[in-house]
């Protein structure tokens, strides 16, 4: 059972998180050969005060 979780700085409108999450799906189906109603797909949207790069918040830059 393919489980997915997306991380990304800021927030993804409804719409895109459900391309996404299709195009995720057809491709574990069309590569992996796996089910769709196996994969399971989380999005976590986060601040860029969560996250660093380099050892910079992202909201320092």
């Amino acid at each position: 059972m393919p489980y997915v979780n997306i991380r990304i700085t800021g927030a993804l409108s409804r719409e895109q998180k459900a391309k996404i999450a299709t195009e995720i799906t057809d491709t574990l189906e069309r590569i992996a050969h796996k089910p769709k109603s196996y994969t399971y797909i989380t999005f976590d949207e986060l601040s860029d005060e969560n996250w660093a790069i380099a050892g910079k918040l992202l909201n320092e830059e």
